[in-house]
């Protein structure tokens, strides 16, 4: 079993912020634009509420709040269970496939986000790795190969980080279908997608006739609130019962005024507020792109989310290497080893920064 090691995110965030010099941190994906203003006027407004309003929520959510997920996804309200950010939606997810048992293997792309092969192995799974296409996207013939009847769960997350690359809907199917094949279980984070720049390239996983499926994805990112941990799973109904009764144990409920601002934000938030968040980082991640080719580094232009990877010739993505960018050029970034073997020599960069532009800049410089 693993030791747990304190996240390498949590570090150079650290790292970054006692270097001796300026620093453009491009660590974390926290955004930098405000949230919808129904956030914060609802948060006033609750705190005016009377004593009723600060005691426990239902367990699995607001019921209006659960309400307005189901109907925006179209799936019948008992299915959704509101969460401690995605992560926890994630956790019950995986830990639901491994405690069916025998099988314990935990499909995953390569690369891939450090938590979901950490999460497997906490819960007594085996992590298995699926090396990703060149373009950060997953061929399902090589989840088909790698799948076999001791694979609990596979662990999809598009559009993806670190890669940027987008899962259409039928690489979802035919996984989904994979998933069936074997009686595991799919589960797809799809945590970011209000941030897809190819129009049409991203489909739910819930349009897969399946009933192995789970959609786990939060309003952290959409919203700019990823201190409010407020996420959401979608489950089959088979398991949605189970889900609740161990989220229930686990935490209790979630946090009631930050739930009560996220429905308030759902209800009031016009598209557009979505729409620019998507064009700021677009922009951003196009005059990142067009620096590290005047660089002379390879890269993956993202299809959606908010990262770019980088390969720098003679510069594979160590943590020692990502510290001496820290000193040296003045950007933070993520050692591409951390995310897995296939990209160890390549560096991520998270754009949700007004200073992405500066930062590129620094890196041509470094660089060039």
């Amino acid at each position: 079993m693993d030791d747990y090691e304190r996240p390498l995110f949590f570090h150079l965030m650290e790292y970054a912020a006692e270097a001796d010099g300026d620093v453009v941190d491009m660590v974390s994906g926290n955004p930098d634009w405000e949230p919808p203003e129904a956030i914060r006027t609802g948060l006033k407004r609750y705190a005016d509420s009377g004593v009723d309003a600060f005691q426990y929520p239902p367990s699995d959510g607001l019921s209006d709040l659960r309400a307005a997920v189901a109907d925006r996804h179209g799936v019948d309200v008992d299915r959704v269970v509101v969460t401690n950010g995605a992560g926890e939606a994630n956790y019950l997810a995986m830990a639901t496939a491994l405690e069916a048992g025998p099988a314990d293997g935990v499909l995953m792309a390569d690369p891939v986000y450090p938590y979901y092969h950490k999460r497997a192995r906490m819960l007594g799974g085996t992590p298995r790795f699926v090396p990703s296409e060149p373009d950060g996207t997953l061929d399902p013939a090589a989840v088909r190969r790698a799948a076999s009847e001791d694979t609990a769960a596979i662990v999809v997350n598009s559009p993806n980080n670190p890669t940027g690359g987008v899962y259409g809907g039928e690489t979802k199917r035919d996984i989904a279908a994979v998933a069936d094949a074997n009686d595991a279980l799919l589960i797809s984070d799809e945590v970011y997608e209000r941030f897809v720049y190819d129009e049409g390239a991203f489909e739910t996983a819930l349009a897969a006739d399946s009933d192995r499926v789970v959609v786990t994805n939060a309003f952290s990112k959409s919203m700019a609130i990823t201190g409010f941990r407020v996420g959401y799973g979608i489950f089959p109904p088979r398991l949605a019962e189970a889900v609740r009764t161990r989220h229930m144990l686990v935490n209790v409920a979630g946090s009631r005024p930050a739930q009560r601002a996220v429905l308030d934000a759902l209800e009031q938030t016009p598209e557009s507020y979505y729409e620019r968040n998507r064009k700021l980082l677009e922009e951003r991640i196009e005059t990142f792109c067009a620096a590290l080719e005047a660089a002379g580094a390879a890269y993956t232009r993202p299809q959606g989310g908010f990262y770019v990877m980088a390969r720098f010739e003679g510069y594979p993505g160590t943590l020692e290497n990502t510290e001496r960018l820290i000193d040296e050029a003045g950007v933070a970034g993520m050692p591409g080893d951390a995310f897995g073997e296939s990209r160890a020599e390549w560096l991520r960069f998270a754009v949700v920064t007004p200073r992405a532009e500066e930062a590129a800049e620094r890196l041509a410089a470094y660089f060039g």
